[in-house]
């Protein structure tokens, strides 16, 4: 029998700022300071006041004004994803990262080893607690969608095991907003068909299921007899990186949005770097003030990790754009990840040169600031465009 394990971090992102600033400990936290964003993250004490992820800035402040909000550190949560993702590895090989604060762990025919599975989920929570500072909850059941509904059945720093034969009985009177992948709007559609909890989806057919929600009404039927994936993918590699800012108020100044692009640019670079990785599709991500949001890509003839080609590129395809309305949201990201092979020449190509200098201006930029932090150098770039 089949034994999966999912751990999620407890308000990840808060946590971790909790744990590096011992003075916030007890504070309600809240990822997200511009009051047009959405809130990232928040602490359980944030979270009393209505808060949620996901939310505007402006009402999460609206209900906890004297909540404590931050920009957040992506750098720092994705070293301490590293941590959590690393100490899951020393207890099973078969690790899957479902997202930067959670994963699936197959812990089948571990028990010789560790223990049955409640010991081996505090020995992991333990593990987790010494290497990285933060409290986690743990689902265990037979198949993955089960072991995610457990792992926040009992938040914070809960531990909940479904038996395969208890599996019936804890799905049964769950909402049906609590399997993963319905949403507010299938929700809606369901109890117009007198479906709310799990159990009620048993009281109908697969055909009439199909018949009124598609394919997914037959996954719907499947999940609610506990039946579900257990295969646990361990070679996921990330699809694109990206970068993102809406700004305090509306512009169409095309210096201003040009030196967001460079910031993003330089963000995105650094973590191409970081991962070893190298894109050749770059993204641009507009969201006018009428929310109407576009996306422009163009793709390269050779995969970049290159702060100025990533940038170059970004401004190009913005420059194409007549902007009818001003922005709310630019955004950037690079994809399709990958060396292209090149065909070999006996003369050095003109644009060779100007890589290598970019290459070499990366590497001193990155030495600098992984030594003295990421405001310790800013491109001069930087400076023009905020003048104007």
């Amino acid at each position: 029998m089949t034994i999966i394990m999912h751990l999620d971090m407890d308000a990840f992102f808060a946590s971790v700022e909790q744990h590096d600033d011992p003075s916030l400990a007890g504070q309600p936290v809240i990822i997200g300071h511009d009051h047009r964003g959405v809130v990232s993250a928040a602490s359980y004490e944030a979270r009393v006041y209505g808060v949620r992820s996901a939310m505007p800035v402006s009402e999460a402040r609206r209900r906890c004004p004297h909540g404590v909000f931050l920009p957040g550190n992506r750098r720092r949560y994705a070293e301490v994803s590293r941590i959590v993702m690393h100490t899951l590895g020393q207890f099973s090989p078969l690790v899957e990262p479902a997202s930067i604060d959670e994963a699936y762990v197959d812990i089948t025919g571990t028990q010789t080893l560790f223990g049955p599975p409640e010991t081996l989920a505090r020995t992991i929570k333990d593990a987790i607690r010494a290497s990285t500072g933060l409290p986690c909850s743990i689902g265990i059941a037979p198949v993955k969608f089960i072991a995610k509904i457990a792992s926040d059945f009992d938040k914070p720093d809960g531990l909940t095991i479904v038996t395969p034969e208890a599996a019936l009985d804890f799905l049964g009177p769950l909402p049906v907003g609590k399997i993963p992948g319905v949403g507010k709007r299938a929700e809606e559609t369901l109890a117009r068909l007198g479906i709310r909890t799990v159990a009620d989806i048993r009281n109908h057919t697969p055909d009439f299921l199909a018949r009124h929600c598609g394919k997914y009404g037959l996954a719907l039927y499947d999940k609610a007899h506990a039946r579900g994936s257990a295969t646990i993918t361990t070679d996921r590699e990330a699809k694109s990186i990206s970068a993102e800012n809406t700004f305090d108020t509306d512009t169409a100044d095309r210096h201003y949005l040009a030196a967001w692009l460079l910031r993003q640019a330089e963000r995105i670079g650094r973590e191409l770097r970081q991962e070893h990785l190298r894109g050749r599709t770059i993204t641009l991500k507009l969201k006018f003030n009428t929310f109407k949001q576009i996306t422009r890509s163009r793709t390269l003839p050779e995969a970049t990790d290159s702060d100025a080609a990533i940038f170059q590129t970004g401004q190009d395809l913005l420059n194409a754009e007549s902007l009818p309305h001003p922005l709310r949201l630019i955004g950037l990201g690079v994809s399709h990840f990958g060396d292209t092979p090149r065909q070999l020449s006996l003369l050095e190509e003109p644009g060779q040169t100007k890589q290598q200098h970019n290459t070499k201006i990366d590497s001193a930029l990155d030495a600098i600031r992984n030594k003295f932090g990421r405001q310790a150098i800013i491109r001069g770039r930087l400076f023009e465009y905020d003048k104007k």
